[in-house]
């Protein structure tokens, strides 16, 4: 049995990474870098957990399919606990545009990753965090379960973390929907990047939670306590910046104290989204 652990839901697929050489050329051909690559901000984030703090639990489900299984395994070799994931339909596939300055577009097909459902209590064994993607809220069947294991998760005081992850996902739910979301489930603590915060309007704590706004290569600013503070990232590298978001996310939430010493745990996050970045 793991000790204590971060355990994400959500996503786990192949993510084909296109990085571009210029601009699109419209019915021709445009020179680029095609990488493929292990996908999912869920995924991402349990990763880089159990590469920080030596476990982590992912709970999703992929296909039954050797894509599936792949991905799967490789999680396994990286220390995240797989034993919960279900395997059933369609693996998904996420196509990733990197523009030269480094922005990033998605083409998404989830495949059958959304029709997780019938949540099991154990999932929640051993776990002190649960991060939880918009994503995982934003509709399909995950999202009841998503919301069943933030319930079950403060009943047993697990801490519940929620990253806003996609701009079109909150235009596509309603700002003020997200809001009222977020205050019904009174996560622990909120992540969102400078787009992600403009687009909800964060001025403060949201939902009276940790409200961490990551701002690329500028300092975050942490939210906590009724003030705010900036944290600077302290080294910018020049790369895809694909998952370091969920670096960062996974970097606080291993943090020992993050709830006492968020500032200090934003620092850590930062740690950890530049040593992805520099690994790349």
């Amino acid at each position: 049995m793991l000790d204590s652990v971060l355990a994400a839901v959500g996503d786990l697929v192949e993510d084909v990474v296109v990085t571009l050489a210029g601009p699109i050329n419209a019915a021709s051909d445009t020179d680029a870098t095609v990488v493929r690559r292990r996908g999912g901000s869920a995924a991402n984030v349990a990763v880089t957990a159990a590469t920080l703090a030596g476990r982590a639990r992912f709970l999703g489900q992929v296909g039954d399919d050797a894509s599936g299984r792949a991905l799967c395994d490789e999680l396994s070799g990286q220390s995240v606990d797989v034993a919960h994931v279900r395997r059933e339909g369609r693996t998904g596939t996420i196509i990733v545009l990197v523009d030269k300055a480094g922005e990033r577009s998605f083409l998404t097909d989830p495949g059958t990753s959304r029709d997780l459902s019938d949540p099991q209590p154990e999932w929640l064994d051993d776990v002190d965090v649960l991060h939880v993607p918009l994503y995982s809220l934003a509709g399909g069947r995950i999202a009841e379960t998503s919301a069943t294991l933030i319930e079950w998760a403060f009943q047993r005081g697990v801490a519940v973390s929620i990253d806003l992850s996609s701009v079109a996902v909150i235009e596509q739910l309603g700002a003020a929907s997200v809001r009222a979301r977020l205050d019904a489930l009174a996560p622990t603590v909120v992540f969102a990047n400078a787009d992600e915060a403009r687009a909800i309007a964060v001025e403060g704590a949201l939902a009276g939670a940790i409200t961490i706004v990551k701002r690329g290569s500028d300092p975050a600013r942490v939210f906590a306590g009724g003030s705010s503070t900036d944290v600077p990232i302290g080294r910018h590298i020049e790369a895809d910046t694909t998952g370091a978001g969920d670096a960062f996310a996974a970097g606080f939430l291993t943090f020992d104290g993050w709830q006492r010493d968020p500032v200090a745990a934003c620092t850590a996050g930062h740690a950890a989204a530049v040593r992805l970045l520099a690994g790349r």
